[in-house]
């Protein structure tokens, strides 16, 4: 936010608030200096639009308003998505409902199974399980706050300053747990990478780094189809599935 972090602040009214109800009054506070520099911005389009017309003999009026509407709208769609962005970190959505939206809505007419809320036993629970003609992945979800950023220094992951082994560790033995279960109940050898849905922070596109992968959840599902790790027919990807709804708990 402009003039610093969100998360620090001197203002005594904000003492004791979450770091998700704070970002949330910033935003209501800063929306008349937003619309503001939006209006900053819309004129600017305009001008430019203006000499477009001149340097083209096109009507001025005309298409120094549309650039100008168009550089606001493009402004107002910016602002309004990486607010959007925090939803799951502010705790406005579920993490899980988002990702598996996206999974089946891209993956299914593929010929992938999406289990959700499955718990292996003896390890924790997973979010998704996909299985499909390309392999068999985990799909866990993770929020951050939007000033954290995700990425990979050397061999390590990081979390802003923080290492991000713990996270990936849990996820990878998850993983490895469930390739050994699903291998040994369905007869058909797995491996199964481990992914993780990133909520909010700042990342770019993928961050691969200690055994898992981050991306975004819009981009999960072309990592999937994109990055083929088996080759399994229609009937070994039903096994597979039918396999894995028998063993797995299906958390409520």
């Amino acid at each position: 936010m402009p003039g610093g972090s969100i998360y620090v602040t001197p203002v005594d009214q904000v003492h004791g608030l979450s770091p998700q109800v704070m970002y949330e009054q910033f935003w209501v506070k800063e929306a008349g200096e937003r619309r503001k520099m939006r209006a900053v911005k819309a004129v600017g389009g305009l001008a430019v639009g203006v000499a477009l017309a001149y340097r083209f003999g096109l009507s001025m009026p005309v298409v120094g308003l549309l650039c100008g509407l168009l550089v606001a709208a493009g402004d107002a769609l910016w602002t309004w998505r990486q607010y959007d962005a925090t939803a799951v970190w502010r705790g406005r959505r579920r993490g899980a409902t988002v990702t598996g939206k996206l999974l089946r809505r891209r993956l299914r007419r593929a010929g992938y199974q999406i289990l959700d809320g499955r718990s292996v036993p003896g390890k924790a629970s997973i979010d998704h399980l996909v299985i499909g003609p390309g392999g068999v992945w985990v799909v866990d979800n993770e929020s951050w706050d939007p000033d954290t950023e995700i990425a990979r220094y050397g061999d390590r992951l990081f979390f802003g300053e923080k290492y991000g082994t713990k996270t990936a560790k849990a996820l990878v033995e998850v993983s490895e747990a469930l390739a050994e279960v699903l291998s040994r109940e369905s007869g058909v050898p797995v491996t199964i990478e481990p992914l993780i849905a990133v909520h909010g922070g700042q990342i770019r596109r993928s961050v691969t780094a200690e055994g898992i992968t981050l991306l975004k959840p819009r981009l999960v599902a072309r990592w999937i189809r994109g990055g083929a790790r088996a080759d399994l027919d229609e009937t070994q990807v039903e096994l597979l599935a039918r396999t894995a709804a028998r063993v797995l708990r299906r958390m409520s």
